[in-house]
Parts: C-alpha cells; sequence; structure tokens
C-alpha cells in the first residue's frame, strides 16, 4: 500500500498514516534480508565448544579433581601448559554448576553427645572459665568440676595459666575425694585445647573414666557448667576485677562454701546441691511435706489445688535428652 501511494503522498506520511517505522518499510522493500545480515562478530577471546570440554575434562580429572583453579594453574604453568585463566576455569565450573570447595579434607561430623545422669558421681561437666586481674588483659583461670545430677561443684581451683597439666591434677584430686571407681563416672567438656589434652587423655584412661566432648560452637552441648558460671558472676559480691590470685581464690573459697552448702538450685527441687549430692533429699523433702499438710488441715480453703505436695527431685538428668 505504501509503496503503491508513495509517488503521489510520499513515504513519510504514509509510514506516519499506518504506524509503521520507515526502516520497516525499506527492510520490507528488500524482501527476507535475515540472509543478508552481517552477524555480529564474536569476541575472539571466545573459546570454542572443544576448548571448554578440554578444559572441564582437565578440571575434573583424576589428578584435579581435589584441586582449585588456582592451583591447578600454578601446577600447568610448572608444567610449561597454559589452557585458560584461573578466572575462565571458575567461569566453567559455575556454567556446569561445579563452583564448589573441591579441596581433598577430612569432613568432621560430630555426633551429638547424648549423655544420662540417674545419680551423683555419674556424669560431671567441667570448664574453665577467666577472671580479670587487677590490669587490662590480665587474667586468672578458674576451672570448675560439676556433678550434673546434684549441681554440686566436687573440685574447683584458680591458677595464672590454662594447662592439661592443672586440668589432670585437679581431676584426679576430685575423684579421689569422691571415692571414684574404674567405669563408674563420665566426663563431658568442650573442645579446648586442655580438655583434649594427651596428658588429662592418658588420666581418664588410667582411672577408667569415660569422656566426651560437646560440638564445637554449640554452647547447649554444655549448658550446666555454663548456667553455674552464670550464678558465679552474677552474685552482687562479683568484683568487676580481682586485686590479685589471693583475692580470687578467696572469692572463690566463700562462694563455693555457699553455691554447695546454701544455694537453693531451681534445677534440683530448690534443695541445696549437698543435699542432694549426700542422698538427704527425702529427709529434708519429707519435713517440707510434714510442713504443708500441717497447714493444708488449718487452712484447707487456701488451697485451691486441693492437697499440697513438695516439688520432687528428677530422677533422670540429661545433656541433649532424646526426643523419644
Amino acid at each position: 500500500m505504501i509503496e503503491y501511494h508513495k509517488t503521489a503522498h510520499g513515504i513519510t506520511s504514509l509510514c506516519m498514516a499506518f504506524s509503521v517505522s520507515r526502516a520497516t518499510f525499506y527492510r520490507s522493500m528488500k524482501g527476507d534480508s535475515s540472509k543478508e545480515r552481517i552477524s555480529i562478530k564474536e569476541s575472539p577471546r571466545r573459546l570454542l565448544e572443544y576448548e571448554e570440554a578440554i578444559i572441564l575434562a582437565t578440571l575434573n580429572s583424576e589428578r584435579f579433581i581435589d584441586m582449585s583453579p588456582a592451583e591447578i594453574c600454578a601446577t600447568l604453568l610448572d608444567e610449561g601448559t597454559y589452557l585458560c585463566s584461573e578466572r575462565t576455569m571458575y567461569r566453567i565450573l559455575s556454567k556446569h554448576e561445579q563452583n564448589v570447595d573441591r579441596r581433598n579434607r577430612i569432613r568432621h561430623h560430630y555426633s551429638v553427645p547424648v549423655l544420662l545422669a540417674e545419680k551423683p558421681n555419674h556424669l560431671w561437666s567441667w570448664d574453665i572459665t577467666k577472671l580479670k586481674g587487677p590490669q587490662k588483659w590480665t587474667y586468672y583461670y578458674l576451672y570448675t568440676i560439676l556433678d550434673i545430677f546434684s549441681r554440686y561443684v566436687v573440685g574447683w581451683m584458680v591458677a595464672y595459666r590454662q594447662t592439661g597439666t592443672l586440668a589432670k591434677d585437679l581431676i584426679a584430686e576430685s575423684c579421689l575425694k569422691q571415692n571414684i571407681e574404674p567405669g563408674q563416672l563420665n566426663i563431658h567438656s568442650d573442645r579446648g585445647k586442655q580438655m583434649r589434652s594427651k596428658t588429662l587423655g592418658q588420666l581418664l584412661i588410667d582411672l577408667g573414666i569415660i569422656k566426651s566432648f560437646s560440638r564445637p560452637h554449640v554452647p547447649n552441648d554444655n549448658p550446666y557448667s555454663e548456667s553455674h558460671f552464670g550464678i558465679l558472676k552474677g552474685r552482687p559480691e562479683f568484683p568487676d576485677r580481682f586485686g590479685c590470685i589471693y583475692d580470687a581464690r578467696s572469692f572463690c573459697r566463700t562462694f563455693y562454701n555457699w553455691y554447695n552448702n546454701e544455694h537453693r538450685h531451681s534445677g534440683i527441687g530448690m534443695l541445696t546441691p549437698d543435699t542432694v549430692h549426700y542422698g538427704k533429699e527425702e529427709m529434708v523433702l519429707s519435713k517440707r511435706q510434714l510442713v504443708l499438710e500441717e497447714a493444708y488441715e488449718k487452712y484447707p480453703e487456701r488451697f485451691v489445688n486441693g492437697k499440697p505436695e513438695v516439688k520432687r527431685l528428677q530422677q533422670m538428668v540429661w545433656i541433649n535428652k532424646p526426643k523419644n
């Protein structure tokens, strides 16, 4: 239509009337020009398909399967061979969804520690915490061994350093005080260097003690020691800094006497750790129950839920209790 009337009305006017661009009109006049168009020039740096296949096969070869592209590039250059740049290797791996950690290394799969205590001296947890010294960047180290079932601190020590030898001596002394028999005790800790020292490990083997460790970066695997240090450092009298190591030892001596013998712990039925650890809980609970029953008989209307019962002691204490 435009071609027929172009002489009379002009191409520009006709294109505007029919809402057609002039470029489209001129292309239509040339017929099917797709074959005549000049193809876009490809980059001279572009790899051919067979070259890319060779590079991918090299990257996935038995020799290089566990190496990074940087290491492969360096190895090939040392041998007088150049395939492509390190960046190109990464691009090819990404294209084929293989851009992952290629290093051949041990993949650690830490199992969840599942531990049960049904009586005192069945399961201990131990840890070390810092106590600030008189000056900035000076610390003392508090070693504490806690019985999981009774929450009783069976051993503690304040020292200048963290070493496996000091830990070994404290655990050996605590086992002697508690008359620990071979095969009786499990001891749990995090994965600190002192906890995994050969010196301590050999002692535990000699004493017939089973050891277990928390998973890395999982504080809930050692909750009792962490909670205990929270009680220690949450005391109103806990200082910002200790004047010397003797001040720290004096404070801890007073604290642990209070904690073991006077502190009513919510995790053990509001009993003291000493009461539970040495089997005196039934006597204390019976006395509490008698007082409640006397109050109930005197004022029954004040007990809307009926006859009161004292809170009983848990018979099983877990680290990572199974869901079933």
